[in-house]
């Protein structure tokens, strides 16, 4: 089947994507969403308790997601992703006092593991040897299938890593999506590695440069609208409610749904989403970081898990945060703010700060939640689906969304 145009419901990173993707394959394209403002969980805001812009999140890419360069590329987005010129990754256990530096070389020759002042303390070269194994994995498989979870090579570098970018306790994390990240990045070397954080704001480097390219090509983005229900009539969908009364798709028309998973799910009870999920907490603090700070700073021994040296102020972020996700936002702050102190050694009073709460980050990523994502085809000719709940073969990321819309787009197109 043969579309013109397209009508996408949700507009963050993947409902945005599908749309650029659609419009230059020359169809007609119109997007909504039910939020004041795009970007889904990828959003900013101006905080009045902090008197700043900040995001929802401290959302980190690599240098070697190609999604994520492409998109920017098209949209021409020339606010800066920051990061370090090599991948370096520091660590403060505030437990024990120690402090290392994981330092990867650039090369796809992993020489790094061989060098003892670049590995993480306590380990030998031939404790790099696991690494190999988290290069594949078979459906049903978990890390913890894959790799011993236990031991200074555990505790200090792949949990912490892992657990940031699955967003899952590791040890019962696919697999086949850490298989996928590892050969992306790791596996490729320092240079695909690089931590790479939106400056200054996820806005400025993602979300108004690909709305200001949609309404310069015909599509502005339509906040406030929110889909409320889809009709369907044998393989097609037929009209859609946007809160006015049902209107009519037309025949030449396709229908992407790119809206969290828990909201397709409501408007099409019978396709398959995920339907466990984990949260993840950040703090900001208006506090300028000491000089010398890292961009990013890992902690063990501590609530926090990662810090962020913005120019105005200092995030944490918790991934997993089931356990603390419901405690008092000021007993959160206050732990935070001492740990911060602990990690970069300094004192001072608790400045303004802000309590970010995902309750429903990202699904969980093990292999049982893995299997129920369904693809961007739907049983209804006209319908496709896009998010990064659905297959897009990598964990709840920032890549994996960028993907989900293209790969809608080009199965509206008929390529996929």
């Amino acid at each position: 089947m043969t579309f013109a145009r397209a009508t996408i419901a949700g507009a963050g990173l993947a409902g945005l994507s599908s749309a650029v993707r659609l419009i230059e394959a020359g169809l007609s394209v119109s997007i909504g969403d039910g939020a004041a403002r795009a970007g889904g969980r990828c959003r900013s805001y101006f905080d009045r308790q902090l008197g700043q812009v900040i995001d929802n999140g401290n959302h980190l890419v690599l240098a070697g997601n190609r999604a994520v360069a492409d998109f920017r590329r098209t949209v021409g987005a020339i606010a800066p992703l920051e990061g370090p010129d090599q991948a370096d990754f520091p660590f403060a256990d505030l437990a024990t006092g120690d402090r290392w530096t994981l330092r990867i070389n650039d090369g796809r020759v992993p020489w790094w593991v061989l060098v003892k002042s670049r590995r993480v303390p306590g380990t030998g070269a031939s404790d790099y040897l696991a690494l190999g194994k988290l290069l594949s994995g078979k459906p049903g498989q978990t890390v913890g299938d894959r790799v011993p979870t236990t031991g200074p090579l555990w505790d200090r570098m792949l949990d912490p890593v892992l657990l940031a970018i699955l967003n899952t306790a590791p040890a019962i994390g696919s697999a086949e999506l850490t298989a996928a990240v590892v050969r992306e990045s790791l596996a490729l070397g320092g240079k695909a590695s690089l931590p790479r954080i939106a400056s200054p704001t996820l806005a400025a480097a993602f979300i108004d440069p690909a709305t200001d390219w949609l309404e310069a090509h015909g599509a502005p983005v339509a906040l406030g609208r929110r889909l409320r229900s889809i009709e369907t009539t044998g393989d097609r969908v037929t009209a859609l409610d946007w809160g006015a009364g049902p209107e009519p798709v037309v025949a030449d028309e396709a229908v992407v749904l790119a809206v969290p998973s828990w909201v397709a799910k409501g408007l099409l009870p019978e396709i398959s989403v995920p339907d466990a999920f984990h949260s993840i907490v950040n703090a900001h603090f208006a506090f300028t970081p000491p000089p010398g700070a890292p961009l990013m700073l890992g902690l063990l021994g501590a609530t926090g898990q990662w810090l962020f040296a913005f120019e105005d102020r200092i995030s944490v972020t918790v991934s997993a945060a089931d356990d603390i996700v419901d405690h008092d936002r000021e007993e959160l702050a206050y732990r935070f703010w001492d740990e911060i102190q602990r990690a970069y050694g300094f004192c001072a009073p608790m400045p303004a700060w802000q309590i970010v709460k995902e309750k429903r980050a990202t699904f969980s990523a093990t292999p049982e939640q893995d299997a129920k994502r369904p693809p961007a085809r739907t049983r209804w000719r006209n319908l496709f689906l896009a998010g990064d709940w659905t297959a897009t073969g990598l964990p709840a990321t920032i890549e994996g969304a960028l993907r989900s819309g293209e790969t809608a787009a080009r199965t509206v197109l008929g390529k996929a």
